[in-house]
């Protein structure tokens, strides 16, 4: 799992999210190395073994907070000697978006976001989705995993049974509920990490959604598109028809993946 080195440049940044680890851009990391990029998938601190040997033992998950997360990244970046691209998926999204706040990154894509401060959807579906964790305030500083059939409601719900289940027992782990917790609140907490100034951010920012997403729909997608407008930099948004939450995994991620890289490709200056 620790496969980052000091980098250099056409180096992009995968930053996984919760109830998952690195093995959840498995796909992405082999198909932008064929692109001739140097492509790193650091994990969350507490997930970098792998996904059987974390349902086993969940230690070092329970209690870690977006905060550590996040400084965890900022030191990776800070060892590559350019800027990536940084690309992150639901609460790896969240995360793209405090680094680029951070003043980190050449470009950012935030793909189905977990929302930050400010954002104020919250569709029913996103509630059922995540009420298994937060509908329990003990769970707070507690790793807690998604049933199978949690995860194909809230994840993979355009899959098949069996397909979802399939995508369960490769990528499924036990996730930090206390990163779900600051996410949720945010809005009653005037120092939430999740707190950004939209009108500093310099670098280039992409919103994918997927169209069919439970867990973080396309409204709550939009309304943090809205609020990263304030900024002066290129802030874009692009929605996939029929594809779930789990947008980077099910059949046809190549499609958003080409999408996500060719955008940011426009967006910094030409390989040399």
């Amino acid at each position: 799992m620790n496969d980052f080195a000091a980098g250099e440049a056409d180096t992009i940044v995968l930053v996984h999210g919760l109830w998952v680890n690195p093995r959840s851009w498995e796909g992405w990391k082999h198909h932008y190395e064929g692109r001739g990029y140097r492509v790193f998938t650091p994990a969350w601190p507490g997930l970098d073994r792998e996904v059987e040997e974390l349902r086993r033992d969940p230690t070092g998950i329970a209690g870690v907070g977006l905060r550590e997360v996040v400084d965890h990244y900022e030191r990776v970046i800070r060892g590559l000697d350019r800027p990536p691209i940084i690309m992150g998926h639901s609460f790896g999204g969240t995360v793209v978006q405090l680094l680029l706040d951070r003043g980190l990154g050449r470009v950012g894509v935030a793909i189905d976001s977990a929302a930050v401060k400010g954002v104020l959807p919250l569709p029913l579906s996103t509630l059922k989705s995540t009420w298994p964790v937060l509908g329990n305030p003990a769970n707070k500083n507690k790793a807690v995993s998604l049933t199978p059939e949690q995860f194909h409601y809230a994840v993979t719900n355009t899959l098949t049974e069996s397909e979802s289940a399939a995508r369960y027992e490769r990528y499924a782990v036990p996730g930090s509920a206390r990163v779900l917790f600051q996410g949720a609140f945010a809005n009653f907490n005037p120092r939430a990490v999740t707190l950004v100034d939209f009108r500093k951010r310099q670098a280039p920012l992409l919103f994918l959604a997927g169209e069919a997403d439970h867990l973080v729909p396309p409204k709550v997608n939009k309304a943090n598109w809205r609020l990263q407008r304030k900024s002066a930099a290129v802030t874009d948004y692009q929605e996939f028809p029929g594809r779930s939450h789990f947008i980077i995994g099910q059949d046809g991620w190549q499609e958003v993946a080409d999408y996500a890289l060719d955008w940011a490709e426009k967006q910094v200056p030409a390989r040399a």
